[in-house]
């Protein structure tokens, strides 16, 4: 085998980075966005508040959970108060309809009639998800990480949790497991299937300033045991083509349908000042309100990013928004809107006959006073987050020397009714392969997750199985998200 060629086997390959390009001519990366859709939920119980925050979802069986927490901010002149914070838990039969169970757990106001599920150390950071090790104990089903102290109150760091049925938890040690970073957001861990390790992220503050003399700031942390309990010390991630901006949250998680392949959807923090724009924005009052407590509540923004890695370290992340603020009067161009949740699940889609497509779930109208926050579902494609990308004067895709495994390719696409995608075969040093060329395929045109190519009628390819071998794509008005053998 060509030591130089990527063994890709039979496994899914989705496009967000260059991983597998040699070169392109006429094509380009493409970032795509989620399109809102219904308010998934609103929260408007006592024990929710103004600050719903750090959604994890989870599709568990046949039911999807979700973990977020509750809490409540006030705002007078000069002052911002928090008045509770609690983890909240809903769930669903289809992600899109959701509902809060009367769990009995835990007491608010003299009642425990509500979905509360904890409201000690950890709290205001719960991230849940559930244990894909085959060796875990059945108690600890479902894990989490949560900041909080030391017994002595001294040292901030995370605790870990346990529960056997994503609803009763307790701690697993009393001693903190991560103790190097900031912890003031949502700090996720999980178990890698691939690697056979769980993996943590978190977020601290990058001392010092950037190659283009920002400040550091806000970053994102990682580090991985076999054990959960038993951390080492933690790595700052490294970015491709650079930092564009300070990040609070990571939503880290291994694709699920190619978990070699880490997504992450941090939250951008970016601090434009009392501009004139700044003015424009909507509910100035309100905007006016908050910066009397600290400026930032008044002039800082967040919106959701998109990065991918190879190893869950070295990320390449977009710096254009994945989560835009949108066009709208209330909800969304304040410090605290556009967090997304942790975790891709498969819905149906609202149009009739149409495939499933991914969900996520982004806060509105946070931190606002007479406006009740919700979190909204948006969807995209399955495996629809960066597409290569040609317009109708036509553009080609050649990817560097691959091996796999199988006798089909298939393909995740779309194009117009004018466009279309054509498929070459060549070997490692570039020469057409009889049978597979540009001309011999068969045209592919239409919008399909999984759609086989096939040259002169045939889709058989393998013949060519465990060489090295190049792909060409010819492409007009199209996109290609995704490719497999099979």
């Amino acid at each position: 085998m060509n030591s130089s060629a990527i063994a890709i086997g039979s496994r899914l390959e989705l496009f967000v980075d260059d991983h597998l390009i040699d070169r392109m001519a006429g094509a380009s990366l493409a970032l795509h966005r989620p399109t809102p859709q219904d308010v998934a939920l609103t929260f408007d119980r006592p024990w929710e508040g103004n600050s719903c925050n750090y959604p994890s979802v989870i599709k568990d069986g046949e039911t999807y959970r979700m973990y977020y927490r509750g809490m409540q901010v006030d705002y007078t002149q000069g002052d911002m108060t928090v008045q509770h914070q609690n983890v909240c838990y809903a769930e669903s039969s289809d992600g899109i309809n959701w509902e809060r169970p009367s769990l009995g757990l835990v007491e608010f106001t003299g009642s425990t009639d509500n979905n509360i599920i904890w409201d000690g150390v950890g709290s205001n950071t719960f991230a849940v998800f559930k244990d894909a090790n085959p060796d875990c104990e059945p108690d600890a089903k479902f894990k989490a990480l949560a900041s909080g102290h030391d017994e002595k109150g001294k040292r901030n760091g995370l605790h870990a949790f346990k529960s056997h049925d994503g609803t009763h938890w307790s701690m697993m040690s009393d001693d903190l497991v991560i103790t190097d970073g900031a912890f003031d957001s949502q700090n996720l861990a999980f178990w890698d299937t691939v690697r056979g390790e769980y993996r943590e992220y978190h977020r601290d503050f990058r001392p010092g300033r950037d190659e283009n003399d920002n400040a550091n700031g806000r970053d994102i942390k990682t580090a991985t045991t076999k054990d959960f309990l038993n951390w080492p010390d933690p790595a700052w991630l490294n970015y491709s083509p650079g930092r564009t901006s300070q990040l609070y949250t990571n939503q880290v998680i291994p694709y699920y349908r190619a978990p070699h392949i880490f997504l992450g959807f941090p939250t951008r923090y970016v601090d434009r000042g009392w501009t004139e724009s700044a003015k424009k924005l909507p509910q100035l009052d309100l905007r006016r309100l908050r910066a009397s407590s600290n400026i930032r509540e008044g002039t800082a923004m967040t919106d959701g990013m998109f990065m991918s890695s190879r190893d869950g370290l070295n990320f390449n992340i977009w710096p254009e928004s994945f989560i835009r603020p949108g066009l709208r009067d209330t909800g969304g161009w304040f410090y605290g809107d556009n967090y997304q949740n942790w975790g891709l699940v498969e819905t149906a889609s609202h149009i009739e006959g149409a495939p499933d497509e991914l969900s996520v779930y982004v806060t509105e109208a946070r931190h606002q006073m007479g406006i009740t926050e919700r979190l909204r579902r948006h969807t995209i494609r399955v495996d629809g987050f960066v597409s290569v990308a040609a317009k109708m004067d036509g553009g080609e895709l050649l990817t560097h020397p691959v091996v796999f495994d199988g006798s089909q390719l298939v393909l995740n696409f779309s194009s117009s009714i004018a466009g279309d995608i054509r498929v070459e075969m060549q070997d490692a040093n570039g020469h057409t392969l009889d049978g597979f060329s540009v001309e011999d395929c068969d045209v592919v045109y239409g919008d399909d997750l999984q759609r086989t190519v096939s040259w002169n009628g045939a889709t058989d390819v393998s013949a060519l199985a465990g060489q090295p071998v190049r792909l060409r794509f010819a492409l007009r008005d199209a996109d290609l998200y995704s490719l497999q053998f099979k």
